[in-house]
């Protein structure tokens, strides 16, 4: 069982523009705790105004890296989707038609004809072309 000792403080840390012909449909929001530097992602897609499922700063495992992944078959803001990926294994991705895929993930990384992903980390206060 996973228990976090930090109470954490999350302070505002950067942001992903998420760009599709160099025009932004979307971005990721990052937060970083003050105290242990844990980060926190919060996904927003443009002209949607809904509240998410989740309340408060998402939970993420110790093994678990935040991430993004891009479908190639898809268009505009169902192309994009935040996720967290663990360093290897499988992932379970639903597409627009509600077809569940299930991705192989190497090295924190989607391997897959149809899909691809970039790890949040590496790419705070950037704009990624997708």
């Amino acid at each position: 069982m996973n228990t976090e000792i930090c109470k954490h403080q999350p302070v505002y840390f950067g942001v992903i523009n998420i760009n599709v012909s160099e025009r932004t449909i979307g971005s990721v929001d990052v937060w970083r705790c003050g105290v242990c530097k844990k980060k926190f992602c919060e996904e927003k897609q443009l002209g949607i105004e809904s509240i998410t499922d989740i309340v408060g700063m998402p939970k993420i495992e110790v093994d678990e890296k935040w991430a993004v992944i891009v479908s190639k078959l898809q268009k505009g803001k169902d192309k994009w989707k935040l996720v967290k990926l663990k360093e290897n294994g499988t992932i379970k991705h639903e597409t627009l038609n509600e077809k569940v895929l299930s991705l192989k993930i190497v090295n924190f990384k989607v391997e897959d004809d149809q899909h691809w992903s970039f790890l949040i980390e590496d790419n705070v206060n950037k704009a990624i072309e997708i």
